[in-house]
Protein backbone atom coordinates (compact mmCIF):
# COMPACT_ATOMS: atom_id res chain seq x y z
CA UNK A 1 0.00 0.00 0.00
CA UNK A 2 1.24 3.64 -0.30
CA UNK A 3 3.19 5.07 2.25
CA UNK A 4 0.74 7.96 2.01
CA UNK A 5 -2.31 6.05 2.85
CA UNK A 6 -0.47 4.01 5.89
CA UNK A 7 0.34 7.18 7.20
CA UNK A 8 -3.72 8.99 7.17
CA UNK A 9 -4.42 5.28 8.20
CA UNK A 10 -1.56 5.68 11.05
CA UNK A 11 -2.65 9.19 11.96
CA UNK A 12 -6.29 8.21 12.09
CA UNK A 13 -6.03 5.15 13.85
CA UNK A 14 -3.29 6.04 16.68
CA UNK A 15 -5.50 9.03 18.09
CA UNK A 16 -6.08 8.20 21.48
CA UNK A 17 -10.33 8.42 20.76
CA UNK A 18 -10.06 5.92 18.20
CA UNK A 19 -8.35 3.26 19.81
CA UNK A 20 -11.62 0.54 19.47
CA UNK A 21 -10.94 0.88 15.78
CA UNK A 22 -7.87 -0.81 15.87
CA UNK A 23 -6.43 -4.09 16.57
CA UNK A 24 -3.62 -6.32 17.46
CA UNK A 25 -1.23 -6.63 14.44
CA UNK A 26 -1.23 -10.05 12.74
CA UNK A 27 1.89 -12.01 13.10
CA UNK A 28 3.66 -13.92 10.89
CA UNK A 29 2.60 -17.10 11.98
CA UNK A 30 -1.24 -15.88 12.44
CA UNK A 31 -1.43 -15.26 8.58
CA UNK A 32 0.53 -18.57 7.56
CA UNK A 33 -1.83 -20.47 9.39
CA UNK A 34 -4.68 -18.16 8.06
CA UNK A 35 -3.88 -19.11 4.48
CA UNK A 36 -3.25 -23.18 5.26
CA UNK A 37 -6.73 -23.53 6.51
CA UNK A 38 -8.48 -21.51 4.01
CA UNK A 39 -6.45 -22.59 1.22
CA UNK A 40 -5.59 -19.21 -0.11
CA UNK A 41 -2.60 -16.56 -0.62
CA UNK A 42 -3.44 -13.20 1.11
CA UNK A 43 -3.05 -10.88 -1.12
CA UNK A 44 0.09 -8.18 0.04
CA UNK A 45 -1.91 -4.85 0.62
CA UNK A 46 -4.02 -7.09 3.02
CA UNK A 47 -1.05 -8.45 4.91
CA UNK A 48 0.46 -5.29 5.05
CA UNK A 49 -2.19 -3.67 6.54
CA UNK A 50 -3.30 -6.27 8.91
CA UNK A 51 0.55 -6.42 9.97
CA UNK A 52 0.46 -2.95 10.80
CA UNK A 53 -3.12 -2.25 12.25
CA UNK A 54 -4.90 -6.10 13.02
CA UNK A 55 -8.26 -5.53 11.91
CA UNK A 56 -9.21 -2.34 12.05
CA UNK A 57 -11.44 0.61 10.33
CA UNK A 58 -10.36 1.87 6.90
CA UNK A 59 -13.84 3.13 5.81
CA UNK A 60 -15.17 -0.25 6.67
CA UNK A 61 -14.47 -2.70 8.94
CA UNK A 62 -11.46 -4.46 8.16
CA UNK A 63 -11.04 -8.54 9.76
CA UNK A 64 -7.77 -10.10 10.88
CA UNK A 65 -7.24 -12.21 13.61
CA UNK A 66 -7.20 -9.45 16.81
CA UNK A 67 -9.85 -6.65 15.38
CA UNK A 68 -10.69 -3.12 17.41
CA UNK A 69 -13.80 -3.59 20.20
CA UNK A 70 -15.98 -1.70 17.78
CA UNK A 71 -15.08 -4.14 14.68
CA UNK A 72 -16.27 -7.56 16.71
CA UNK A 73 -14.32 -10.69 17.69
CA UNK A 74 -15.36 -12.66 13.72
CA UNK A 75 -11.80 -13.18 12.68
CA UNK A 76 -11.01 -13.47 8.69
CA UNK A 77 -11.16 -16.84 9.34
CA UNK A 78 -14.58 -17.25 10.96
CA UNK A 79 -15.97 -15.21 8.22
CA UNK A 80 -15.00 -16.83 5.53
CA UNK A 81 -15.67 -20.32 6.65
CA UNK A 82 -19.14 -19.01 7.61
CA UNK A 83 -19.63 -17.32 4.58
CA UNK A 84 -18.59 -20.58 2.68
CA UNK A 85 -20.90 -22.29 4.28
CA UNK A 86 -23.64 -19.93 4.27
CA UNK A 87 -23.81 -19.69 -0.07
CA UNK A 88 -22.47 -23.45 -0.98
CA UNK A 89 -25.54 -23.31 -2.86
CA UNK A 90 -25.79 -19.83 -4.57
CA UNK A 91 -23.92 -19.34 -7.63
CA UNK A 92 -21.21 -17.07 -6.05
CA UNK A 93 -20.04 -20.30 -3.74
CA UNK A 94 -16.77 -21.13 -5.98
CA UNK A 95 -15.31 -17.78 -5.95
CA UNK A 96 -15.94 -17.82 -2.22
CA UNK A 97 -14.19 -21.50 -2.21
CA UNK A 98 -11.18 -19.62 -3.39
CA UNK A 99 -11.43 -16.58 -1.75
CA UNK A 100 -11.67 -14.89 2.15
CA UNK A 101 -14.18 -12.36 3.47
CA UNK A 102 -12.23 -9.10 4.90
CA UNK A 103 -15.64 -7.57 5.76
CA UNK A 104 -19.51 -7.06 5.47
CA UNK A 105 -21.61 -4.08 3.74
CA UNK A 106 -24.57 -2.53 5.60
CA UNK A 107 -26.94 -5.90 4.50
CA UNK A 108 -24.57 -8.21 5.52
CA UNK A 109 -23.15 -9.21 2.40
CA UNK A 110 -19.55 -10.73 2.50
CA UNK A 111 -16.73 -8.14 0.84
CA UNK A 112 -13.83 -10.69 -0.39
CA UNK A 113 -10.66 -10.37 -2.09
CA UNK A 114 -10.27 -12.86 -4.55
CA UNK A 115 -7.09 -14.74 -5.86
CA UNK A 116 -6.19 -12.04 -8.48
CA UNK A 117 -6.50 -9.65 -5.58
CA UNK A 118 -9.60 -7.95 -6.49
CA UNK A 119 -12.64 -7.13 -4.13
CA UNK A 120 -15.74 -8.61 -4.59
CA UNK A 121 -19.58 -8.23 -2.84
CA UNK A 122 -21.03 -11.42 -2.60
CA UNK A 123 -24.93 -10.68 -2.41
CA UNK A 124 -26.82 -12.95 -0.19
CA UNK A 125 -30.43 -13.00 -1.99
CA UNK A 126 -29.34 -13.76 -5.37
CA UNK A 127 -25.88 -14.74 -5.50
CA UNK A 128 -24.49 -12.25 -7.61
CA UNK A 129 -20.77 -11.48 -7.35
CA UNK A 130 -20.17 -8.38 -8.27
CA UNK A 131 -16.64 -5.71 -8.22
CA UNK A 132 -16.46 -3.54 -5.57
CA UNK A 133 -12.85 -1.97 -6.14
CA UNK A 134 -9.85 -3.33 -8.67
CA UNK A 135 -7.06 -4.20 -5.28
CA UNK A 136 -7.61 -3.52 -1.22
CA UNK A 137 -5.83 -0.20 -1.88
CA UNK A 138 -8.36 0.93 -3.84
CA UNK A 139 -11.03 -0.21 -1.77
CA UNK A 140 -9.52 1.99 1.04
CA UNK A 141 -8.45 4.98 -0.65
CA UNK A 142 -12.02 5.19 -1.80
CA UNK A 143 -13.75 4.18 1.35
CA UNK A 144 -11.37 5.80 4.09
CA UNK A 145 -12.23 9.60 4.90
CA UNK A 146 -10.77 10.97 8.13
CA UNK A 147 -13.45 12.19 10.41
Amino acid sequence: MKDALMERLKNFLHREDNSTLVGIPASQEEIAKAQQRLNVSFHEDYVHFIRTFGGAYAGLAVHAFSNGSSLGNETVIDLTLEFREQFKELPCAEVLRTSYVISMDGSGDPIIIDRSGKVLICYHDTGEIKLVADSFELLVEENFYEW
